[in-house]
């Protein structure tokens, strides 16, 4: 599996750094990996270094329970490496600058995957696998041919008391009060053609607000034209609970959290949703289910046509992949899920 590898013991190792991926759905998606890394260095000091969109990702619980989550940006990441003394990095991107970076810094044993011309900046480089793979499979690759084994394949976050109680309030003072809570990631930063339509939302939350359900719509900045879209389709006395752009990612944690049922495009508040245990109806259109699907026992929803997956941002013809996902098959799925969650 690897190509070469560092003359130190791995087991006189005190101090561990793992780098996380830069996306979020990608940083959920590692967590397994992660957490292999924990149990397999128990007595180290493992710290996640991650930047700032992710980092809060590790402030919650969860399998991998860091000592320290280092916030790194991209003018002084080698410097904030070299001064916690770090004696292994496991790199997860597979970009040329983290492991740059990572030798900048000092540490001396650094592994990851032989990508992006890197291999000789690495004290242990293993060879990318052939094949489709599931995202999260591919970083478990990774750190099994580490020398970590396996724990739980299954990406989990347990929400800390303190962040489920701003998210309770701050979903109060939003207006959701004791009825059964869906929420919407409508939104999507790979681009438009990710995104179920917004006047198909427009009708789902309709038509959830009819069966007594409050429905919330969440994401980042970025998506407040998709939130726009939704609002101005919704008919006369319908509403949604609009938080998107209103909540940090660890607030964002706290509000899926309390959800009984959460719809989404292929996005990290997808895999976020799945990782806090709400059972989600994933609608996939340009993207590949097989490599980013949310893991678990949750519903993946498809049209194929001959052109998907295409990987576009924008379609080129009739965005036929996502129309052809009706409000009938979503409205089945979420039902399913409440009825479950009843």
């Amino acid at each position: 599996m690897t190509a070469t590898s560092g003359s130190g013991s791995t087991a006189a190792i005190s101090r561990v750094v793992v780098r996380a991926p830069n996306w979020l759905g990608d940083a959920v998606m590692a967590l397994p990996a992660m957490a292999a890394v924990r149990a397999a260095y128990p007595r180290a000091r493992l710290d996640v270094a991650a930047i700032a969109s992710v980092a809060p990702l590790f402030h919650e619980g969860s399998s991998v329970a860091p000592d320290g989550v280092l916030v790194v940006d991209k003018d002084h990441e080698a410097d904030q490496l070299r001064a916690p003394g770090f004696e292994l990095a496991i790199l997860l991107p597979n970009s040329f600058r983290t492991a740059w970076l990572a030798r900048r810094a000092g540490v001396a044993e650094r592994w990851g995957y032989a990508a992006s011309f890197r291999g000789p900046l690495l004290t242990r480089a293993v060879r990318r696998p052939r094949g489709r793979l599931h995202q999260s499979e591919y970083y478990r690759h990774l750190t099994r041919a580490l020398d970590c084994a396996d724990v739980d394949p299954i990406p989990a976050v347990t929400v800390l008391p303190g962040t489920s109680a701003r998210a309770a309030a701050l979903l109060e003072e939003a207006g959701a009060g004791g009825r059964p809570l869906v929420g919407f990631a409508p939104g999507a930063a790979y681009g438009h053609a990710k995104r179920w339509p917004p006047a198909r939302v427009a009708a789902l939350v309709e038509r959830l607000a009819r069966d007594g359900v409050d429905c919330v719509l969440v994401g980042a900045a970025d998506d407040r034209g998709a939130g726009r879209e939704i609002e101005s389709a919704l008919p006369r006395g319908a509403r949604a609970i609009d938080l998107i752009g209103r909540t940090d990612l660890r607030m964002l944690m706290g509000v899926l959290a309390r959800c009984a049922a959460f719809v989404s495009n292929d996005s990290g508040a997808m895999h976020l949703a799945a990782a806090v245990g709400v059972p989600v109806t994933a609608v996939f259109g340009p993207t590949d289910e097989r490599a980013t699907a949310p893991l678990g026992p949750h519903d993946v929803l498809v049209h194929q046509v001959f052109c998907r997956p295409c990987m576009l941002r924008d379609c080129p013809i009739d965005h036929r992949c996502m129309k052809g996902i009706t409000v009938d098959d979503v409205y089945a799925s979420v039902t399913r899920h409440l009825a479950g969650a009843r």
